[in-house]
């Protein structure tokens, strides 16, 4: 190879890096942590919640130890809540069955649940120093355009392809260092749209630079298709109590909470809601006058678009439906754990901060 990676990188990280908590700790616990917050989030973003889980989890003996409810309210707002959740039961794993210790290697660690090879990788490298290159967005990006690989990132034969080149390029006396340049390189200068090529210290070896091919790659072979869902939420009162209930099975934003739910096919108009058999068999008789409708709510999943709508009904009887709802008074509606959805509601409508 014509010149050094990884010293290159490096030089670069020492000069261009952000200063971030967990880039001062070599604790295995509190790095994986940042690294399950940091996937699908962005740092701005994430940084605020690290801090949040830090401070009411120090250990990772108290996040086993903590209440599912209130491990997935510090979590409210970051989606993909699988995360906290898998978060949640490894850490009881670790207690349980390794004493609190956290594993050491990084074919211990990837035996975790919800810790796959990246995450693996990172937490291996960057508190035991083990040279294990880790493979991410960022990663399939720097590597593709310097080097011009177009094959597929999404491919077996891609994923197979970049784990070779990155293990090849790692540094093994300062794999934590490299990692950590790679990942930043990714994230501040070779960024997806209108990269800083112009004062990038690999313009004179990169591919992509060169052959002004910088929006062509890397390559994805797969077109993610979207799909459209229609929540109407109803938020019933009677006495000052109203209804809500625990998601549950394999659906988005499980054991988060929300209002009576009905999810048509299609987007309907408010007289074929108000007369549908799904809001009939909730109601179960009881009568109700309707108070008022909300805007539609647009929220933007990776494989999903979700128009949420929200109906305020004042029942003339107590709910007495068979479905699993609970009722509350409304002042306790701060201590649930909500989707990003409903929250966004209630903070706009009611000024609600949860």
């Amino acid at each position: 190879m014509p010149f050094n990676f990884s010293t290159t990188l490096i030089h670069w990280y020492n000069q261009n890096k952000r200063d971030l908590p967990w880039r001062h700790t070599n604790d295995p616990y509190k790095i994986w942590l940042s690294e399950i917050i940091l996937q699908q989030t962005r740092v701005d973003q994430g940084l605020s919640y690290y801090e949040r889980f830090v401070k009411n989890f120090p250990t990772v003996k108290q996040l086993a130890n903590a209440p599912e409810k209130k491990v997935m309210k510090l979590w409210q707002g970051l989606g993909y809540y699988s995360r906290a959740r898998n978060l949640h039961h490894t850490a009881k794993i670790i207690v349980a069955d390794k004493k609190g210790k956290f594993p050491g290697t990084y074919d211990e660690i990837i035996q975790l649940k919800g810790i796959g090879a990246y995450t693996a990788a990172a937490i291996a490298s960057f508190s035991f120093n083990e040279a294990r290159a880790v493979v991410d967005g960022n990663v399939y990006r720097v590597l593709a355009r310097i080097f011009g690989i177009d094959t597929p990132i999404d491919s077996t034969q891609g994923k197979k392809d970049f784990a070779e080149l990155a293990s090849s390029l790692i540094n093994t006396k300062k794999p934590a260092l490299h990692n950590q340049a790679i990942m930043e390189f990714g994230a501040l200068q070779c960024v997806p749209r209108k990269p800083a090529c112009e004062n990038c210290p690999f313009s004179q070896q990169c591919f992509a630079f060169a052959g002004n091919k910088q929006v062509l790659l890397p390559v994805k072979s797969k077109t993610l298709k979207v799909t459209k869902r229609y929540f109407e939420y109803f938020i019933f009162s009677h006495k000052n109590s109203t209804y809500i209930r625990q998601r549950t099975g394999n659906d988005i934003w499980k054991n988060l909470y929300e209002f009576p739910l009905i999810e048509p096919a299609t987007s309907l108009s408010e007289e074929k809601i108000l007369k549908s058999k799904e809001l009939k068999a909730i109601l179960n008789g009881v009568d109700f006058t309707l108070k008022r409708v909300s805007k539609i709510y647009k929220h933007e999943l990776s494989h999903r678009t979700i128009y949420g709508r929200f109906w305020e009904l004042s029942l003339h009887a107590a709910l007495h439906t068979k479905l699993n709802y609970t009722k509350i008074g409304r002042g306790q509606l701060p201590k649930y754990a909500w989707p990003r959805l409903i929250d966004k509601y209630l903070s706009e409508e009611y000024n609600f901060n949860s």
